[in-house]
Protein backbone atom coordinates (compact mmCIF):
# COMPACT_ATOMS: atom_id res chain seq x y z
CA UNK A 1 0.00 0.00 0.00
CA UNK A 2 3.03 2.07 0.29
CA UNK A 3 1.83 3.96 4.06
CA UNK A 4 4.21 5.40 6.07
CA UNK A 5 3.08 4.79 9.84
CA UNK A 6 4.34 4.98 12.98
CA UNK A 7 3.34 3.90 16.75
CA UNK A 8 3.75 6.10 19.93
CA UNK A 9 2.85 5.40 22.97
CA UNK A 10 1.02 8.38 24.79
CA UNK A 11 0.90 6.66 28.39
CA UNK A 12 3.36 8.00 30.98
CA UNK A 13 1.82 5.01 33.04
CA UNK A 14 0.83 2.04 31.32
CA UNK A 15 3.26 0.69 28.77
CA UNK A 16 2.67 -0.18 25.05
CA UNK A 17 2.86 -3.97 24.34
CA UNK A 18 2.32 -4.75 20.38
CA UNK A 19 1.79 -8.23 19.29
CA UNK A 20 2.97 -9.03 16.02
CA UNK A 21 1.15 -11.81 13.94
CA UNK A 22 2.55 -12.93 10.39
CA UNK A 23 1.79 -15.96 8.30
CA UNK A 24 2.41 -17.63 5.39
CA UNK A 25 5.77 -19.78 3.88
CA UNK A 26 8.13 -16.41 4.77
CA UNK A 27 8.73 -14.28 7.91
CA UNK A 28 11.41 -12.51 7.86
CA UNK A 29 11.85 -8.61 8.37
CA UNK A 30 14.13 -7.72 5.65
CA UNK A 31 11.14 -5.59 3.84
CA UNK A 32 11.04 -3.23 6.33
CA UNK A 33 12.24 -0.04 5.20
CA UNK A 34 12.94 2.91 7.69
CA UNK A 35 11.58 6.36 6.17
CA UNK A 36 12.60 8.21 9.68
CA UNK A 37 14.03 6.96 13.28
CA UNK A 38 14.31 8.90 16.29
CA UNK A 39 16.43 5.58 18.04
CA UNK A 40 19.23 6.16 14.61
CA UNK A 41 18.50 3.09 13.00
CA UNK A 42 17.94 4.52 9.70
CA UNK A 43 20.60 3.40 7.17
Amino acid sequence: RNVHHRIENISSVEPLEIIEIQTGDYLGEDDIVRVEDDYGRVE
